[in-house]
């Protein structure tokens, strides 16, 4: 049984409820169109009815017989005699550039077998995440999906695919199954504003300018016009993914609209956004216009919304953009509302514990930033900012290396030691319950690729010149991050020397600029294998979620300055593993720990342990490659 939404069009095919909650209004008219713009063929104005106030400052209405399709938008009359219209704030399909909303049969727009689709479950080790952009994913010519579905939803149905010219080498979807990563982060796939979809190629947006929060995005589809096509070609994307074995998170940004004259100001003036004392919007969100969580009807707006996603596209996890707008008590009736649903306690959330600016929250709502994570439920998570500063410097100054990247010290290596813990120990800077609380990341869309800020940090200016020195120090920052406790995080096309040509901030595109360059696959192929090895490495050495006190007993092994050591004891192959980072351009010479141990990645081959090679165990000294992660199981 389908979760009713409390406003919107609720559609049957024998009749459909429309409701709207208009507080301050004297007035609200329903209209009717046959299309989504007056500019189509068959574009036709079918009327306009007075909506019943229902007296709690809904305006409601019935209309019998079947409005499948049809689309629909309020006139909505303020005590001033002002006239305003809008689109529904609440609405699920919406017409063109989502001006228009759509009343929509959500049956009929599941793919065959919808109903048998889901997500894996939540996996017993640690979660990877790939953070990619619908388009930037196949906009590649070379990326072997079909011209009509490049840069689409449908280009992730397209499994199996080879780059032209490169023999056996798989793209996009198949590539990604091979990988091994478990769930898929999609950039913003709501409607958003600032791509025309009657001309989507003319415009590039990473899509954190919301406009419908309940709509997919149109410039995706085949078919932006007709509502129901967005529905169903990202349902597929969806499905497609599932079925290569991987979950689907969605970035979600409650935490600001595109601008103040959205429909939740055209429809409720005042009620979903926060202010300023001089009665100006509040800019928590670095946009201008900050929502605000704390007052009950964005509240329940974000809870119906997530969860409807959740139950409607089957999505397997939330990601929170600037989470820190939001107040902890929201968060919180989140994740208790989701763990309600079917499998709901498999879904993940987690979000940027900051805020552009302070939020104007009121009545002594607490922000969800990184102070309160031990007020949030223990299974809400937070990009750990900590970590990727530590590993490979401040985002703020790209000249500035890290621990992992050209930078380390001994002050560095001993601020580690928290990541190692999982950030649960208070006494080296912890702030979470449970390690599985922190995502250990160093890139996403956000600032520099980590190619890029390698490059730059190295003095040079050739982002598309491939040096040793380079895949090293990709190889050591990857290798560092992926073994730490807590969920693995990366921006897509990483593992393959993603670069930007320096661009930090290229939200606006162009496309060539932020698309995914599947011919650097090939030639980073050893990259590639890395990450794919170290993943496949990292289950082993992670097989199940560790506890608090789990990683406060990590011990931290003897090791060179700058060099960092440490011993994991929950590992499925072996009794133990002993991890060693060198972030020196020079070998560094070790003293095992006692015992008989087998090298399992030797800083340049994360399949050594996988192969089936002749070794003789380890004992005594061993010297750590320059700029690199070493692993080592125990074989007795």
């Amino acid at each position: 049984m389908r979760r009713k939404l409390p406003f919107g069009a609720d559609y049957t095919p024998d009749r459909t409820v429309f409701r709207l909650w208009a507080p301050q209004a004297v007035r609200v008219l329903l209209q009717r169109f046959t299309t989504g713009s007056d500019e189509e063929p068959g574009a036709r104005f079918l009327g306009q009815i007075s909506m019943q106030n229902m007296g709690d400052g809904t305006y409601a209405h019935t209309i019998h017989g079947d409005l499948k399709n049809q689309y629909y938008q309020f006139l909505v009359t303020d005590c001033g005699g002002g006239v305003t219209w809008s689109a529904d704030p609440w609405a699920l399909a919406a017409g063109v550039n989502g001006n228009r909303s759509m009343v929509v049969d959500l049956e009929s727009t599941n793919p065959s077998n919808w109903k048998k689709d889901h997500g894996p479950l939540r996996p017993k080790t640690a979660p990877v995440i790939w953070e990619v952009h619908v388009r930037d994913f196949s906009s590649d010519p070379r990326s072997g999906v079909s011209p009509r579905n490049q840069g689409k939803y449908l280009a992730f149905t397209e499994g199996e695919t080879t780059l032209d010219g490169a023999g056996e080498v798989p793209t996009c979807l198949n590539y990604l199954r091979q990988l091994g990563v478990t769930h898929v982060q999609l950039q913003p796939i709501f409607d958003f504003c600032t791509v025309d979809e009657r001309n989507p190629l003319m415009t590039y947006n990473w899509g954190y300018d919301p406009e419908n929060f309940n709509v997919p995005e149109g410039s995706y589809s085949s078919d932006p016009y007709h509502g129901a096509v967005r529905i169903r070609e990202c349902k597929e994307m969806i499905q497609a993914i599932h079925r290569a074995g991987m979950g689907v998170i969605m970035d979600v940004v409650y935490n600001h609209t595109y601008s103040w004259d959205s429909w939740f100001q055209r429809t409720a003036p005042g009620s979903y956004y926060r202010y300023l004392p001089d009665g100006s919007f509040a800019n928590g969100s670095g946009c201008g216009t900050e929502t605000a969580s704390d007052r009950s009807a964005f509240r329940e707006y974000m809870i119906e919304s997530v969860c409807y996603w959740a139950e409607e596209y089957h999505i397997d996890g939330f990601r929170f953009d600037l989470m820190a707008v939001h107040d902890v008590t929201t968060m919180n009736l989140i994740r208790q509302r989701l763990d309600t649903l079917p499998n709901g306690k498999n879904i993940l959330m987690y979000g940027e514990p900051w805020a552009a600016l302070p939020p104007q929250m009121k009545n002594g709502a607490v922000s969800a930033d990184k102070s309160a994570m031990f007020q949030l439920d223990k299974r809400i998570d937070a990009f750990s900012d900590d970590t990727r500063n530590i590993l490979i410097g401040s985002p703020f100054d790209v000249r500035q290396a890290g621990y992992a990247t050209g930078g380390a010290n001994e002050q560095l290596a001993e601020q580690l030691k928290g990541a190692i813990h999982g950030w649960c120990d208070r006494e080296r800077g912890g702030y979470v319950q449970t390690p599985e609380q922190i995502v250990q990341y160093v890139s996403c869309h956000d600032n520099f690729t980590l190619w890029d800020r390698l490059t730059v940090q190295q003095g040079n200016q050739d982002f598309y010149a491939k040096t040793e020195e380079l895949v090293q120090k990709n190889r050591l920052t990857a290798g560092i991050c992926l073994t730490l406790p807590g969920l693995g995080f990366f921006q897509s096309g990483e593992e393959f020397g993603r670069t930007k040509l320096g661009n930090g901030n290229s939200y606006t595109g162009p496309t060539p600029l932020n698309m995914l360059d599947w011919g650097r696959m090939a030639q980073f192929s050893d990259l590639v294998e890395w990450y794919r090895g170290l993943l496949a490495l990292r289950r082993e050495l992670y097989p199940r979620p560790m506890t608090a006190q789990q990683v406060l007993d990590i011990p931290f092994l003897e090791a060179p300055e700058c060099c960092t050591g440490f011993l994991l004891q929950t590992c499925r192959k072996w009794s133990q593993a002993a991890v060693y980072y060198n972030p020196c351009p020079e070998e560094q010479t070790i003293t095992l720990p006692p015992g008989l141990w087998k090298c399992l990645c030797d800083g340049e081959d994360s399949f050594y342990w996988k192969e089936k090679r002749r070794q003789k165990g380890l004992r005594g000294g061993l010297a750590l490659k320059p700029y690199s992660v070493t692993i080592l199981g125990r074989l007795r």
